[in-house]
């Protein structure tokens, strides 16, 4: 059985159906409108847009979904809301998309996410971890794959009380992302450290830091540990001015992302050893379905997978599933098959919780360390999402009432 089959019949029940539709109508395609920031943030979205396309490749081999090949319309929303927004207004209009996906930035995804409520548009959101996304500002139409802020979080936090650290200090890009990752560590590592101080907090416009005076004014903090949501040209740019001036030394880092390798290979030699973070120790995974994707990824590809790649692969598979599962294109169809549908992905199983429509995808956590020259996580080990979530009383509490109807 191929890759894709495994995939896609393990992960719906209405998987039988393949094959039914009379091939003349099998010449038809099933459209998807794919939304990223491409140019501006192209260390993941590259990795995860071959992935997808990996996916898409398989699952249009082993048949397609309801008998039609999936066709998916992409664009780049060049990092502008406004202009994610007439995006997507064009694909559903113009390219008679049946659902929206991808996005990267939280804002964009936040403004993906308002269209999708007005115009009563499947959304399934790849990658923008603002917690609001499925919370405060959630809807109906409104699904996300990716592990939430909150999540990632809290899984930053089983670690960080470890500490015997007292007064902290923040750095995160001052958006919403940044802003929801400082909120849920503080919070829930006051839960469980009562003792906890925050004596600063620093929050540089999101590809703009000014590393130097960042770094200054957390020297002159003198906290006991840190939290760094910084990614991208923000880390490298924070960790030089760190390494330089002896922030790090001696001082606990608990740091968001940066054990993906999209982030952490550009570092090299210069990555510090010993933070706690969340990544994607992609050499080190042996699980059946994750060496099925490495080795499919490698041979198209003859690279190896970031964690966009994992969320791109993912991405795809969760939208071809909703599909069969729904057994047909319609908005209303579409949210009942995704609520509750049951997935596989190479991180492992997981499923789309009812209550607020986000997946249970989990996520890596581990120390940063350095082998061979080449940045990686050790003693690193997998957190299932599911048990990093809100209840539903406490859901129904942060969601509205029209979201879950």
């Amino acid at each position: 059985m191929t890759l894709n089959r495994r995939y896609l019949l393990a992960s719906t029940a209405a998987a039988a159906v393949l094959g039914l539709i009379p091939a003349a109508a099998a010449q038809d395609t099933i459209k998807i409108g794919e939304i990223n920031s491409y140019s501006g943030m192209p260390g993941f979205t590259q990795p995860y847009k071959k992935a997808w396309e990996l996916a898409l490749e398989e699952i249009n081999k082993a048949g397609g979904v309801l008998g039609k090949k999936l066709e998916v319309v992409v664009r780049d929303d060049g990092g502008k809301p406004g202009d994610a927004v007439k995006i997507a207004e064009e694909m559903v209009v113009k390219d008679k998309v049946v659902m929206i996906g991808g996005t990267f930035l939280s804002n964009i995804g936040l403004a993906v996410t308002d269209f999708a409520a007005q115009q009563k548009v499947f959304f399934l959101a790849a990658e923008p971890l603002a917690d609001q996304i499925v919370w405060e500002k959630g809807n109906r139409y409104t699904f996300r794959l990716r592990a939430s802020t909150n999540s990632q979080a809290l899984m930053l936090v089983e670690e960080a009380k470890k500490s015997k650290a007292k007064k902290w200090a923040t750095i995160a890009p001052n958006y919403a992302y940044g802003q929801d990752a400082v909120k849920s560590f503080i919070a829930n590592l006051k839960k469980v450290r009562p003792d906890v101080e925050v004596v600063v907090q620093q929050w540089p416009a999101l590809g703009r830091i000014d590393a130097g005076a960042e770094v200054q004014a957390l020297l002159k903090a003198a906290p006991e540990a840190i939290y760094n949501v910084t990614f991208g040209g923000d880390l490298a740019k924070f960790i030089k001015e760190g390494n330089a001036r002896g922030l790090f030394k001696d001082r606990t880092v608990v740091s968001l992302l940066t054990g993906e390798p999209e982030y952490a290979d550009p570092l090299g030699a210069d990555m510090p050893e010993g933070w706690i973070v969340t990544g994607y120790p992609w050499s080190k995974i042996k699980t059946p379905e994750h060496d099925a994707f490495v080795k499919a990824y490698q041979a198209k590809y003859n690279d190896y997978p970031r964690l966009g790649s994992i969320v791109g692969y993912t991405w795809m598979y969760a939208a071809a599933g909703i599909i069969q599962k729904a057994g047909k294109t319609d908005t209303e169809a579409l949210i009942a098959a995704a609520r509750g549908i049951q997935l596989k992905s190479p991180m492992g199983p997981y499923h789309f919780r009812a209550i607020d429509q986000q997946s249970t995808l989990g996520a890596y956590v581990g120390l940063t360390t350095v082998e061979g020259g080449k940045p990686t996580m050790k003693n690193w080990y997998y957190a299932d999402g599911a048990k990093f979530m809100p209840p539903d009383d406490e859901v129904r509490k942060l969601r509205p009432a029209d979201a879950m109807k």
